[in-house]
């Protein structure tokens, strides 16, 4: 189907996992917004970089662990992972921690981030931009995990190297806003999306 002739935007799901780099979220989520309609989903350590009120207005609740089960309360009512899974066109995991590429590449699911992520359509795009120290980035684990979630259809934005937010210097500060807002267009672009006008989102 061709989603560029239906009568709505894109739907993107930004979903943030521990790491400094989510301090970025909110230029991110502004840039997202060109391109579709956003929500956000967050781990409880990702929040700790970033707040509501430093996103957009338009934009709804932050969804989080605790928010996950607020409106269950029997058998029948819906599931916040899964609502969001079905929700979106893509998925984009950014910042990803060492941590959560490891419960990705396991697929593990202790929070709604990583829910999500087991739950996903992987025919819809699901896009990851690391972010790590240097060390870790150059691990023999993250190369097996990188491979393990590639092996599904996962795009990387791959890291870049600058000084950390640890004083070290090398690769595995997350990309920047511009370079995963334009990797996620050029995957709605794959989805039949037409691009939108006066699109400004650039590595």
């Amino acid at each position: 189907m061709q989603h560029s002739k239906e009568l709505r935007p894109p739907r993107i799901l930004l979903a943030a996992t521990g790491s400094v780099a989510a301090i970025k979220v909110p230029q991110l989520c502004q840039l997202l917004q060109q391109l579709g309609e956003v929500k956000v989903a967050s781990t409880k350590s990702a929040a700790y970089f970033f707040s509501q009120e430093q996103l957009p207005e338009s934009l709804g609740p932050i969804a989080g662990d605790e928010a996950e089960w607020h409106e269950w309360s029997k058998v029948g009512d819906s599931v916040m992972h899964i609502e969001l899974r079905r929700w979106a066109d893509v998925l984009v995991i950014a910042p990803l921690s060492a941590n959560s590429l490891a419960k990705l590449a396991n697929g593990l699911c202790d929070n709604l981030v990583t829910c999500i992520a087991r739950a996903w359509d992987f025919k819809r795009p699901l896009l990851v931009a690391p972010a790590m120290n240097t060390f870790m980035w150059g691990s023999p684990f993250t190369a097996q995990h990188l491979a393990a979630i590639q092996q599904l259809g996962v795009t990387v934005v791959d890291p870049v190297s600058k000084t950390l937010a640890c004083g070290d210097v090398g690769q595995g500060a997350m990309a920047s806003p511009e370079a995963i807002a334009a990797a996620c267009e050029v995957a709605l672009q794959g989805l039949g999306f037409a691009k939108p006008a006066g699109t400004t989102a650039r590595p």
